[in-house]
């Protein structure tokens, strides 16, 4: 696997990961428990930061695993690009299990929503100032 990129992001006491089609990273410094998508605040990047080389594999509708990794603990998932997405948007990161794109979305089709996160991952996230990373990889054959 190839890193294309690291992301990192923090927790905070209204994470709540309950969300049936989305996971959502924002680089806003607070969030309340309306936003049960967003997986952290304070991200080093929103779409529109990308660097160029994730997103020409997005653009060509590449297979990309995002990992996070809090601590001693990671979780996974698969997301597909798509040459329709804009990746405008400089605030936040939407992954979605849907096809459904706008500027904020940086992914497509993922095999997971915030709801199926391993639990224990987002109970330390719930722990602020708690630092974690989102890593961006490809196969080198994809």
């Amino acid at each position: 696997m190839m890193i294309l990129e690291k992301i990192s992001a923090y927790g905070h006491e209204n994470i709540l990961c309950t969300h049936k089609t989305t996971i959502e990273l924002t680089k806003e410094k607070s969030i309340t428990k309306r936003g049960n998508c967003i997986l952290g605040i304070n991200a080093t990047k929103s779409c529109i930061d990308l660097n160029p080389n994730l997103k020409k594999y997005i653009k060509n509708e590449k297979k990309i695993k995002v990992s996070i990794k809090v601590e001693n603990l990671t979780d996974s998932f698969y997301g597909f690009g798509n040459k329709y997405l804009t990746l405008l948007d400089k605030n936040d990161l939407v992954f979605r299990k849907s096809d459904y794109i706008c500027d904020r979305t940086v992914l497509i089709n993922c095999s997971k929503s915030s709801n199926d996160l391993s639990r224990k991952l987002i109970k330390k996230l719930k722990n602020p100032p708690i630092k974690f990373s989102v890593i961006f990889e490809v196969n080198d054959d994809n």
